[in-house]
């Protein structure tokens, strides 16, 4: 029976991890999957580890990895170990807050398990599925850095910045990923698309966006940082 693994970076996510715990347990995966959660606690400094603890131990049949690192290190380093870690056959990341509904893994996985695609992402700008109306200027930012994206790769994505982003295992797992913090979405972006004959699907996702007094952490500084990491990892491969 093959497995997915679910990726979750999380740091100060005390308001939200339990809830996400709980939406993972009652899951029911299509295709006959077994779920592996791995979750990497980016040296909270709240309660957000205690909270996984007794979640897990709460759930002894669930099968949860917690690993804690000793310092902050970013999103890009927290799924670099959860990569290395992960034994499934398919990888989905998911953020630790719930702005993604994980129902929606099902979508991401049809191309794949019809033999049909050998990634897919979510995009939240494509489908009818319910969006939170929130803040112009990202929408703006996020197209842009897409399209930038686009243009070197010569793909057609709408939507390079989302967080679902769904994997066969084997693939993910050889690529040599650098960046610790947001900068990981350009880069394991450029660095797929290079791979000869790589299949690139996308599916439309439901988004329920955070405000920043909500716990959204991502600035103008990320998206600076990602505009760099776009001609970096197309450029200057």
């Amino acid at each position: 029976m093959k497995k997915l693994s679910i990726l979750i970076p999380a740091f100060n996510e005390e308001s939200t991890i339990t809830e996400l715990l709980e939406s993972l347990r009652d899951l029911s995966l299509e295709f006959s999957l077994q779920k592996e959660i791995i979750i990497i606690n980016d040296s909270s400094t709240d309660s957000t580890k205690e909270l996984i603890e007794k979640f897990k131990a709460l759930h002894p049949n669930l099968k949860i990895l917690l690993y804690n690192q000793e310092e902050n290190k970013g999103k890009g380093a927290a799924l670099h170990k959860a990569i290395h870690l992960s034994t499934g056959d398919l990888i989905v990341i998911q953020d630790a807050d719930l702005e993604y509904d994980p129902v929606e893994y099902n979508l991401l996985l049809k191309p794949v398990i019809s033999g049909r695609a050998d990634v897919v992402y979510g995009s939240r700008f494509m489908g009818g599925n319910p969006h939170r109306v929130l803040f112009f200027w990202h929408t703006i930012g996020n197209k842009f850095l897409t399209n930038l994206n686009n243009a070197f790769t010569n793909l057609n994505l709408t939507d390079m910045e989302t967080c679902y982003k769904l994997f066969k295992a084997d693939i993910l797992k050889s690529l040599d990923l650098k960046e610790k913090r947001f900068g990981f979405e350009p880069e394991v972006t450029a660095k797929i698309c290079r791979i000869p004959k790589i299949r690139i699907y996308e599916v439309g996702i439901s988004y329920y966006g955070r405000t920043y007094e909500e716990g959204k952490k991502i600035n103008w500084k990320d998206g600076v940082k990602a505009i760099y990491c776009v001609f970096r990892y197309n450029l200057f491969r």
